[in-house]
C-alpha cells in the first residue's frame, strides 16, 4: 500500500502549530533575539519541545535576527500623583519580581484601584507579555468594567502597540510616569513593598502554583 508523504507532512506541520505561535510571539516581542535566546526562553518555561525540533522549525520559519535602530527614551512630562476620587477612575499597574526556591525567575502584575486602594489583580507567571497584560484587564471587565486611565511605568509590555491599541480601543488614557521616577506611580509601590513584604520575603516557593494561591488571597 502507498501512502502519499502529504499525509505525513500535514501532520507534521498540525503538531508543529504551538511551536511556532510561541516562537512567532517571542520573535514580535523580542526581535533583537536570537535563536539561543528563544530556545531558553521555551526551557525556563518548562516546554517540552528539544533543541532539534525547536531549532528545524526556527529555521523554516526564517526567523533571521533582526537589527533594531535604537530609540531615544521618550521625555515624558510630570505626571503630578493626583489623587482619585472614585472607583475605576485611575488604576495603577506594576510588575513585581521575584525566584522559586529553584532559582527560576517569576514575575507578578499588580493592578490596583487608586482610589479605594485595592489590589485588583496580582499574576502570577514566569513570563508575562503585552498580550497576557491585556487578557487580565479583559478579565478584570469582566467583574467590575474598565476605568478611565491607567498609570504605568515605560516597561516594553506598557509602552507597546498592542497595549496601546488596545486602551484606544476601549477609551482608556494611558498615563506614563517619568523614567526613574517610581514615585510618580506611589500607590502601586506601596502595594509593591506590601505584597514584597507580607508575601515574596516572608515564604519560599517551590513551585508557580505556590505562589499564585497566595496571591491570589
Amino acid at each position: 500500500m502507498h501512502l502519499s508523504t502529504g499525509v505525513f507532512y500535514y501532520k507534521t506541520v498540525k503538531n508543529d502549530l504551538p511551536v511556532i505561535d510561541m516562537l512567532n510571539e517571542l520573535a514580535e516581542e523580542h526581535p533583537t533575539r536570537g535563536f539561543d535566546w528563544y530556545y531558553g526562553n521555551l526551557r525556563n518555561r518548562g516546554l517540552p519541545w528539544n533543541r532539534k525540533r525547536v531549532l528545524r522549525i526556527y529555521r523554516s520559519m526564517d526567523l533571521k535576527l533582526r537589527r533594531k535602530r535604537k530609540r531615544r527614551i521618550l521625555k515624558r512630562p510630570k505626571q503630578p500623583l493626583i489623587e482619585a476620587k472614585t472607583l475605576n477612575e485611575t488604576w495603577s499597574m506594576d510588575f513585581v519580581s521575584d525566584a522559586l526556591s529553584s532559582g527560576r525567575r517569576v514575575r507578578t502584575l499588580i493592578v490596583m484601584d487608586d482610589a479605594s486602594r485595592e489590589a485588583l489583580a496580582a499574576h502570577a507567571d514566569y513570563s508575562i507579555c503585552a498580550g497576557k497584560v491585556i487578557q487580565i484587564l479583559q478579565q478584570l471587565e469582566l467583574e467590575r468594567g474598565l476605568p478611565l486611565s491607567i498609570r504605568t511605568d515605560n516597561g516594553p509590555e506598557f509602552i507597546s502597540k498592542k497595549l496601546a491599541k488596545w486602551c484606544e480601543e476601549k477609551q482608556i488614557e494611558q498615563k506614563f510616569i517619568q523614567p526613574g521616577k517610581p514615585m510618580q506611580n506611589g500607590y502601586n509601590e506601596r502595594l509593591n513593598r506590601t505584597y514584597r513584604e507580607d508575601i515574596l520575603d516572608a515564604y519560599f516557593f517551590d513551585s508557580l502554583e505556590q505562589l499564585r494561591i497566595l496571591s491570589d488571597k
